[in-house]
């Protein structure tokens, strides 16, 4: 069978690589084509494009490059037609995937949509998308499943994937002396995935540092971007940049700081207390304060449906805010104690299936 995978951000090109080596395992013929980036390239997949070239993130962001957007799609639709695909699969990104999808259904491509598009945050009319253009939508968020049913979308819940990653992950023994970690309690920094988040947050979480003694701070870096966004790091030499071991950082860390995202739920899954930071562009603020329809913008907090872990949120994203709650969090109060309390009701509220495999076997089942 022939599987195109499409992909545009880091998160996505990790669950797409644990998808392709399942894939693999089912379909030991799959000829398997991706626009994602290296853990699908390794995972065996032929690379169209690298999702660091795809990475726009915000409305004004988003606006400023449409045209090379529109490039990308062109590309995406020919390389489809050329390749002739027995199912598409869609991960997340939905600005790009939503134009895929309408595309591969056209063409009569099989069209399966992974980690499905958000709209039960924002803009909830572009579900019915789902139901027009895609097959199947596989769910990873347990509250997705009567949502989408609602809108009369083929979805199933299958988990989710960061299950797959985390169980796979060994800790590397030697990792705090590799890196000139002391015994000292870590303390990590995630301060995103994409040019312009790190551009939004990465100084003014450096400013916290000097707030804390008797700790240590890493930056959780990215090594798809250059290494010249993380210059301000240089001001601070008592931080630590570790370049795309994150899980190793969140496996050594005792408190977090993470941009909103997938990292948010990662970091839960560690065990590791944390605040949730973001800002963007004022006016991608604006637009999105207009549109999204939750109480919530953490992963987190959304699936547990309260405030589990704070959110500094654009105005509220300053030094002053972190550094008070940090303080909380970093010793053991009761404070820590009750975020640690609510991640064990996380983990059992979302189960821990193979998500990746159970994907893979039903994508294949629909063509033997």
């Amino acid at each position: 069978m022939r599987y195109y995978l499409v992909a545009g951000e880091r998160s996505g090109d990790l669950h797409g690589g644990n998808l392709v080596k399942e894939i693999h395992k089912v379909d030991p013929e799959a000829e398997i084509r991706a626009w994602g980036g290296d853990e699908m390239q390794r995972a065996g997949a032929t690379l169209v494009k690298h999702y660091s070239d795809l990475a726009f993130m915000g409305f004004w962001e988003v606006a400023k490059n449409l045209s090379t957007i529109r490039g990308f799609l062109k590309l995406c639709k020919a390389d489809l037609i050329d390749f002739q695909p027995d199912a598409v699969i869609l991960i997340d990104y939905p600005g790009f995937n939503f134009r895929i999808a309408k595309f591969a259904k056209s063409q009569g491509f099989r069209t399966y949509y992974y980690i499905a598009p958000k709209t039960w945050a924002w803009n909830s009319s572009r579900t019915h998308k789902l139901r027009k253009y895609v097959d199947q939508v596989f769910s990873i968020l347990p509250f997705e499943k009567p949502f989408f049913e609602k809108y009369g979308v083929n979805v199933t819940y299958v988990g989710n994937p960061l299950y797959d990653a985390i169980r796979d992950f060994q800790s590397e023994p030697n990792f705090r002396k590799k890196h000139h970690l002391t015994a000292n309690p870590v303390i990590a920094l995630l301060p995103g995935s994409r040019k312009q988040e790190i551009q939004n947050m990465l100084t003014t979480l450096l400013e916290v540092v000097p707030h804390f003694s008797q700790v240590q701070f890493v930056v959780a870096a990215v090594g798809n971007l250059p290494a010249y966004y993380y210059n301000p790091v240089r001001s601070h030499p008592q931080v630590r940049i570790v370049t795309d071991q994150t899980y190793q950082v969140l496996s050594e860390a005792h408190f977090a700081i993470v941009t909103s995202g997938t990292a948010t739920l990662e970091t839960a899954l560690f065990n590791v207390p944390q605040i949730v930071v973001y800002k963007t562009s004022p006016v991608s603020y604006r637009i999105a304060r207009s549109l999204i329809k939750v109480s919530y913008i953490s992963l987190v907090n959304l699936i547990m449906d309260e405030e589990v872990v704070p959110e500094l949120i654009q105005q509220d994203f300053t030094v002053d805010n972190i550094v008070s709650w940090s303080q909380k969090l970093i010793e053991e109060t009761e404070t820590r104690k009750t975020q640690l309390d609510a991640y064990a009701k996380l983990k059992d509220l979302m189960g821990s299936r193979p998500t990746s495999q159970i994907v893979a076997e039903a994508i294949h089942s629909d063509f033997v």
